[in-house]
């Protein structure tokens, strides 16, 4: 007799995860609006030329857990540094702290499919960036922060602010 399965496989897993999110999690608009360039990583010439001002517009479902941490899944496209379109979708999860009755902050990870015209040639690839937010339960300051990849300077060393504002 053939011994039954059941241990569901991580994709099975992750897959009903998001599901789950995309059923039941709270509709939320976000709203990007700055990329601050590490000064220190690109000079003032380089940094003239950037876009900072990364407009931008997404939706994502967010959920608490059994632990009241912040689980969503989100899609996202922003005006990029070099003013081009940068769409990207994912799945972050915070681990949240009052502090006070209405206030929190959140710091956790994100790990997403990003496309940026200057990697790859626009194909979507894969990144995992930590991220932290500020805010209440409704409405939150987030930031997502892409480190610098080597010892080169003129790449990474980003922080992308946007705000998340929940629709329900």
């Amino acid at each position: 007799m053939a011994q039954e399965k059941t241990d569901t496989s991580w994709w099975e897993k992750y897959k009903n995860k998001a599901v789950g999110l995309y059923d039941n999690g709270q509709l939320s608009l976000m709203l990007s609006g700055y990329a601050h360039h590490g000064r220190n990583t690109y000079t003032a010439e380089r940094i003239a030329e950037l876009n900072e001002r990364a407009w931008g517009l997404g939706f994502s479902k967010v959920m608490r857990d059994e632990k009241d941490n912040e689980e969503s899944i989100y899609g996202m496209v922003i005006s990029d540094s070099h003013f081009k379109p940068q769409p990207m979708v994912g799945y972050a999860y915070q681990w949240t702290k009052p502090l006070s009755e209405k206030l929190e902050v959140g710091v956790g990870a994100t790990g997403l499919l990003i496309s940026r015209t200057d990697y790859f040639g626009g194909f979507p690839f894969p990144a995992v960036l930590p991220v932290a937010s500020v805010g209440t339960r409704h409405s939150k300051l987030m930031a997502a922060y892409v480190p610098r990849f080597s010892k080169n300077k003129g790449n990474g060393d980003v922080l992308l602010l946007f705000v998340r504002i929940d629709l329900n």
